[in-house]
C-alpha cells in the first residue's frame, strides 16, 4: 500500500462515493478503480494524499472491513 500526494493522476479518474458516505457529509471516502490499482481519498480533501491499492489489496481491505 502506499500513500500519494500526486493530484495529476487523480484528477484524470472517475470518483464515486462508497456505498456507506452518508448525505448528512461526515466521513466519507471516495474510490477510482483502474486496471491494475484502486484509489482511495477522503471526498472533504480531494486534491490531498490518496492511498492506491492493488486490486488484491482491495478485496481483502473491503473483506476486512466487512467482518469476513
Amino acid at each position: 500500500m502506499n500513500v500519494e500526494v500526486t493530484t495529476s493522476a487523480a484528477e484524470a479518474q472517475h470518483w464515486f462515493k462508497t456505498s456507506y458516505s452518508g448525505a448528512e457529509g461526515g466521513d466519507c471516502l471516495e474510490v477510482a478503480a483502474q486496471s491494475e490499482a484502486v484509489l482511495v481519498r477522503d471526498s472533504k480533501n480531494p486534491t490531498g494524499p490518496m492511498l492506491t491499492l492493488t486490486q488484491r489489496g482491495w478485496s481483502a481491505l473491503v473483506a476486512y472491513a466487512a467482518g469476513n
